[in-house]
């Protein structure tokens, strides 16, 4: 009998111990935390920054709502980072790793099926009301029903929901193909709050310009629909001393006005109604920036070579078109891109050519498949095409000139029915001329649409390159409907549920998702399983890589180029923490010095 008694504690203790977990102060997707429990600050930062002053910036572009939640719309800049606030907050300064923000403490299942959040008893909104367990709760089920594909997407892996007490809420998830995804109850923790009592009576999904009840370190103060809007510093913010916004959100305003293109907020700067500028076009750094304020020391012009991601930007094909269903059409269009020219003539040859969506990180697919990665492909190998495991990807060069490339084009849209009558490109069953959009945002791309244009035009091909306004630009992107746009995919040092966001077969068919391609594929959607499913950083690291591969191979954009360095201009009246190469710092940790 004692036996038996004992055995039968022993299965308790084993049937409990999994769901036990110690408090902690925050979590990383995967390895150890950085920052000790009693760390006082972000390495990144200046912790003594001063208080005060305004920053002025320049956006190009619109907004016309204060609603930075919903798809109807365009929110202005910088509303979702000064005003919203998370449970957690990320670190600057490792891949994914979050710490505690509204939620002081946290707890975790060791299988990540649950996570439960304990909220500190300062948090409060900014009528001075306690930010609550049933705040969060409010928060969930909003953005389930009325936010975005992406929200959605996320959030419907949540089994149920818990408020344990009133600062106390536990979120339970569901198994995703038998395993709890590893990243979700991090998601949760970086979901933006919002406060039950001032959406009561109202349509979560109205736009316009009334601000929303936030619970961050900044109100709005003033808005002016494209024209700016001005934010204030919030002397009450109760997080203002907590180590993770220590060095953060030092100005006591901040102004975001709004120009119609980048050659007027060029000017802007130059005479000193915007503080500092990021400068992404090297044909304008090398050219633009003499003016006498530079000359005089009044702006300083800062190069940073960098280390860090570099993203994707590029030409998409929006595969649900007929004409760019064929691989080998996608192909062929590659071939007719003169970055050669483009680089040396536009760009001053600055630029490096993007060869992986994953550039300038150790997770770039390089040379052929191996160990883990090749394990992951293997499977797959008969629905993938042979490169995949034979070559590394490589993109056609212009050095010698374009009569081969384009010959190779030629033999490519011959052998997917495409054949030239009187100088036009036709469809062979169906005599239809090669003629499509490119569609672009902003008139300072037009240099590259345009240098495309004229070499596809030696192909027979026309393509119409049509700069619209945000507004338009928007609503085309958000609905698929457009023929191919020049489109800029970021990623963290930590891929996850955004691939899936980005690539999937479900993201596919979704608006207001960033599968502009139109991808459908399910090795894609297998290999982005793999990535939220990652327990450790090799494992992380050999799912993107493949999936990078696939993405390459599958030919569905054609890659720009992407800086080595960082070029950052700003006026001597601001400061900031150290410049190094892993990134610019956030414009939040910046601060006014003393007047001039």
């Amino acid at each position: 009998m004692k036996k038996f008694i004992f055995l039968a504690c022993f299965s308790l203790v084993s049937f409990i111990c999994p769901l036990l977990a110690e408090p902690q102060q925050g979590i990383a997707m995967h390895g150890a935390l950085k920052y000790p429990p009693n760390f006082t600050h972000f390495d990144v930062v200046n912790p003594n920054a001063p208080k005060g002053g305004e920053l002025k910036l320049a956006i190009v572009g619109t907004y016309d709502t204060l609603n930075p939640f919903i798809l109807k719309g365009t929110p202005p800049a910088g509303i979702r980072d000064i005003m919203f606030e998370s449970l957690l907050k990320r670190s600057p300064d490792e891949p994914f790793s979050l710490y505690g923000l509204v939620a002081e403490s946290l707890e975790v299942a060791p299988d990540r099926s649950w996570i439960l959040f304990n909220i500190n008893p300062k948090a409060r909104w900014q009528d001075g009301a306690p930010l609550m367990a049933k705040d969060v709760q409010f928060s969930y089920k909003i953005f389930l029903e009325h936010g975005t594909p992406g929200q959605k997407m996320a959030y419907q892996k949540v089994e149920k929901i818990e408020v344990l007490g009133d600062r106390k809420i536990k979120f339970t998830f569901k198994k995703v193909d038998g395993k709890y995804d590893r990243e979700i109850p991090l998601l949760i923790g970086t979901m933006l709050l919002i406060p039950e009592h001032f959406f009561k009576g109202k349509d979560f999904e109205k736009t316009g310009l009334t601000p929303i009840l936030t619970s961050g370190p900044y109100k709005v103060e003033k808005a002016e629909a494209g024209r700016s809007i001005v934010y204030t510093r919030d002397q009450n913010y109760w997080a203002k001393d907590l180590p993770v916004n220590k060095g953060y959100y030092n100005f006591d305003k901040l102004r975001f006005d709004y120009y119609k293109n980048a050659a007027v907020a060029f000017e802007a700067f130059k005479a000193g109604d915007v503080m500092t500028r990021e400068e992404s076009d090297m044909g304008k750094w090398a050219q633009n920036y003499d003016f006498p304020a530079i000359k005089n020391g009044l702006v300083k012009k800062v190069e940073i070579p960098h280390q860090h991601q570099v993203g994707m930007q590029a030409f998409a094909f929006n595969t649900r078109r007929e004409i760019f269903q064929d691989p080998r059409v996608r192909r062929a269009l590659a071939y007719a891109f003169d970055y050669d020219w483009l680089n040396k003539n536009a760009f001053h040859g600055a630029l490096i050519r993007t060869t992986s969506f994953f550039d300038n990180t150790d997770l770039a697919a390089k040379g052929v498949p191996q160990g883990q990665e090749l394990a992951l492909l293997e499977p797959f190998r008969k629905q993938l095409p042979k490169e995949v495991f034979e070559q590394p990807y490589t993109l056609p060069t212009f050095e010698k000139g374009s009569r081969e490339n384009l010959k190779t084009a030629r033999a490519l849209l011959k052998e997917a029915g495409w054949v030239t009558q009187n100088g036009k490109l036709v469809n062979e069953k169906t005599g239809k001329p090669f003629v499509f959009d490119i569609i672009l945002n902003v008139p300072e791309n037009e240099k590259v649409a345009l240098a495309f244009a004229r070499n596809l035009k030696q192909l027979g091909i026309t393509a119409n390159v049509r700069t619209v306004d945000a507004a338009q630009y928007s609503n085309l992107q958000t609905n698929m409907n457009f023929d191919m746009l020049l489109h800029f995919w970021g990623h963290t040092m930590s891929p996850g549920w955004e691939q899936s966001f980005y690539w999937s077969s479900k993201a596919a068919d979704e608006p207001g998702t960033r599968n502009y391609p139109g991808i459908k594929s399910s090795v894609v959607d297998s290999l982005c399983h793999a990535i939220t499913n990652a327990t450790a950083r090799e494992e992380l690291v050999a799912a993107v890589k493949a999936l990078d591969r696939v993405l390459l191979w599958g030919h569905y954009v054609i890659p720009l180029g992407h800086r080595t360095k960082d070029c950052v201009a700003y006026w001597n009246t601001i400061d900031h923490p150290p410049l190094g190469p892993m990134g610019l710092p956030s414009i939040h940790t910046f601060w006014a010095k003393a007047e001039q």
